[in-house]
């Protein structure tokens, strides 16, 4: 099945006007990141500081950047699954556009709306008192970023792919969206942790991401910046291969 870059194009141009046309979207989606930043920033600060890690504001940073971007790219796919219940899906389906372009479009176009999350986020920490050690790190984050999102993105699409309906979306996403979140070393440094855990958290694509954010805002990670792009490139392909397998397949 061919992909046509034209319908790619018009797909994730709808899923960035919806996003915009979304204003309490955009304002929730930031409460919960902001709510982590002075909750667990502020109060454990002084714990981890005195336990001789550093600042903790500092370090949840790039993880709180990263909750952000899962959350809002895992919910494309729940848009989705919602499109597909109201029929607002078949009639994207029967339009001169392949299946393929339609995956493409809304995978890229809840990856950027994901990104602009992240941004947002970024801005917050800062606004918080975290401080990147350079501006060209802050330029690359910005990559990772995107590349955290698509990944994210193209598994939400998997997922809503297999489901049809909200319910049993909301029940995966909590078993798999949380635990990629806390096993991902987003709020707690994974070079202090046992061999089991570490071994789970080099599972999780997650990890990566954060961990190359944490070496390009704050410079050190745990893997290496190397081997982060690699992961993130690697599940990429893995994530849009079989997205374009079931969602050329999917039943509407």
């Amino acid at each position: 099945m061919s992909m046509d870059l034209n319908g790619v194009y018009v797909m994730w141009l709808r899923e960035v006007k919806r996003f915009i046309r979304s204003k309490s979207r955009i304002i929730g989606s930031l409460g919960q990141p902001l709510l982590f930043l002075i909750a667990l920033g502020y109060g454990l600060g002084p714990v981890f500081r005195k336990a001789g890690q550093g600042n903790y504001l500092a370090f949840i940073a790039p993880g709180i950047i990263g909750m952000s971007i899962i959350f809002t790219s895992i919910f494309n796919g729940m848009q989705v699954i919602w499109d597909r219940q109201f029929g607002f899906l078949k009639e994207t389906m029967v339009a001169p556009v392949s299946r393929l372009s339609i995956l493409f479009g809304r995978t890229l176009g809840g990856a950027t709306v994901a990104t602009t999350q992240g941004t947002l986020v970024l801005v917050l920490t800062i606004v918080a008192g975290f401080r990147p050690v350079s501006l060209v790190g802050v330029a690359l984050g910005l990559l990772i970023m995107l590349l955290m999102a698509l990944l994210f993105s193209a598994l939400g699409m998997v997922i809503a792919s297999l489901l049809r309906d909200m319910q049993g979306f909301q029940l995966i996403m909590n078993f798999l969206v949380m635990p990629l979140f806390f096993l991902s070393g987003a709020l707690f440094p994974l070079d202090h942790v046992p061999e089991g855990l570490l071994l789970v958290a080099r599972f999780d694509p997650l990890s990566y991401g954060v961990d190359a954010l944490r070496v390009l805002l704050l410079g050190h990670g745990v893997f290496g910046l190397a081997p982060d792009v690699a992961a993130l490139s690697g599940t990429i392909i893995v994530f849009l291969a079989l997205g374009s397998y079931f969602f050329t397949r999917m039943e509407v």
